[in-house]
């Protein structure tokens, strides 16, 4: 075994370090890149974000055609939402455990690709069990386009504490375009769905998504690189290995991953423990989840209310939904605010900076809801309950987005298991809800199922404020680190670095082992 010079006799082995350049951050971390290739590396995940909210959304607007063509109710029709959102919900509890093995990039490729194939099952299905069965996998491999662009955003872009590298640029407003990619687009959807369901019929719905999936696989490809660092090392220290002969060579994330088994293992159990005995998780969990759930049982109530009660046609029904693009909006320049509050009261009042905007929207969900459920009269001009529509996605996407930068901020190294278990709540709440949106809006009607909605949200409006909750005890803090333990039995997870608190570094250290 060749060693490298001057390690003779060494009995430990060598720890890999990256190479830095003046000004102290090595070039090949990707916190430290270029504004532009941030930004482009941001969008284009970004895109496949879009892509998927769109699949979720644009699907019911080809109910009409589907009905007839393949002979089944709309219940059954119905069925290809849940199942999507079903498979968005269960699989990223192993994607992650996949990423730390194989990184970002390959999960990226591979995933572009079934999700596109799962179009062309479904523009080609004889059959609804067919198209059931598509959009369970489409809603799988499509997960990836929320769960790890969220990684990906966060590996690229620092938090507001990394200001003392001038290399390092804020992760604030990259992470809300992200949040936009994933919420506005899923009202844009519709908007054009709607007509391509009254000239071209269901089918071609599933074709234009073919289409823009193969832009995105080759985006994909063409683009995104591996963001992380644990990877990246690794692949150096094997590097360094086959140049030189000496084998002890290792980068840390080699000795501290574990075997793939053991981090399925914590991928599938640790956001389950967090998300059931964490308060703080369920509550702002429970939150989300329930106006995730409206959202998609908007799907199906927004047509009948100005189809039926103001005699749109369904492409005009479609352009309606425009109100959930414009409420995200208005979110994401709503959150522009929340930053400049975020980035002055950090320092004295910690993660709870986080929650100023997110208080307002407390008050707005409700608000939305009524003006939807009692503003869907023939007297009353159709725009007052597309008003509501905007009104409550504006409170949704503020929701959505302080709470996955809330949850990130508390938790550390625990962030992804924290949001992990958010996620899986939030999208098995957006399964369920569509199952039962037709019967109940049967049987109470438009205003009183969408005031049931309202109500509800009324009783959660408490959740955002919190401050010191009275469930921070000693006692449930033990058990709380007792449940973390058990759901790691066969490895000790060390703390990422990047999760540590950030004021112990002057650069980005995510990239540095030693």
């Amino acid at each position: 075994m060749q060693e490298p010079q001057g390690t003779s006799g060494r009995t430990s082995p060598t720890v890999v370090e990256a190479e830095k350049e003046k000004g102290g951050c090595d070039p090949r971390n990707p916190a430290t890149w270029s504004p532009r290739r941030k930004w482009l590396v941001t969008l284009v995940a970004c895109y496949f974000t879009g892509l998927t909210g769109a699949t979720a959304s644009a699907y019911a607007m080809g109910f009409p055609s589907m009905m007839r063509e393949l002979r089944c109710t709309e219940e059954q029709a119905a069925l290809g939402i849940s199942t999507f959102c079903l498979g968005f919900a269960l699989v990223p509890l192993l994607t992650s455990a996949f990423s730390e093995e194989f990184g970002r990039r390959p999960l990226f490729v591979v995933c572009t690709i079934v999700f596109t194939a799962t179009y062309i099952i479904q523009a080609t299905a004889n059959n609804i069990q067919t198209v059931i069965a598509a959009r369970f996998i489409c809603g799988a491999f499509g997960s990836t386009g929320s769960t790890m662009v969220g990684g990906t955003v966060a590996d690229v872009w620092a938090p507001a504490e990394y200001i003392l590298c001038p290399l390092v640029f804020l992760r604030g407003r990259p992470m809300a375009v992200y949040s936009l990619f994933a919420v506005a687009v899923t009202g844009a959807g519709p908007v054009v769905a709607g007509w391509i369901e009254m000239s071209l019929g269901w089918r071609w719905i599933q074709w234009i998504h073919t289409i823009a999936g193969g832009l995105c696989i080759v985006l994909t490809i063409a683009v995104l690189q591996e963001t992380r660092t644990g990877i990246m090392l690794t692949r150096k220290a094997q590097a360094l290995r086959a140049e030189t002969g000496y084998m002890g060579y290792r980068a840390r994330a080699e000795d501290t991953r574990g075997p793939l088994r053991s981090l399925l293992w914590i991928s599938a159990t640790r956001p389950l423990i967090l998300l059931f005995t964490e308060p703080t998780v369920l509550f702002f969990s429970l939150w989300i989840a329930f106006a995730w759930g409206i959202m998609y049982s908007m799907f199906e109530s927004i047509l009948p209310v100005f189809e039926g009660l103001y005699g749109f046609n369904h492409g005009q029904a479609g352009l309606t939904f425009a109100g959930m693009t414009i409420g995200s909006h208005l979110g994401f320049v709503t959150n522009l605010y929340q930053e400049s509050l975020y980035q002055k009261y950090f320092p004295t009042r910690g993660p709870e900076a986080r929650l100023f905007a997110s208080c307002g929207a407390a008050l707005l969900f409700p608000v939305g809801m009524f003006i939807y459920a009692w503003g869907a009269r023939a007297a009353i001009p159709w725009i007052v309950p597309v008003l509501g529509v905007t009104l409550f996605m504006w409170a949704t996407f503020i929701m959505y987005l302080a709470v996955f930068t809330y949850l990130a901020d508390c938790y550390g190294p625990y962030a992804s298991s924290a949001l992990a278990g958010q996620s899986l709540f939030r999208n098995l709440m957006g399964a369920v809800f569509p199952l039962f949106t037709q019967p109940m809006y049967a049987r109470l009607g438009i205003h009183w199922a969408s005031t049931l909605f309202g109500c509800i949200a009324v009783v959660m409006m408490p959740i955002p404020y919190h401050r010191s909750p009275p469930w921070s005890s000693a006692s449930v803090l033990r058990f709380r680190a007792f449940a973390v333990t058990f759901a790691s039995p066969a490895i000790s997870r060390p703390e990422d670095p990047r999760e540590k608190p950030l004021r112990e570094y002057r650069c980005t250290p995510a990239f540095s082992l030693n």
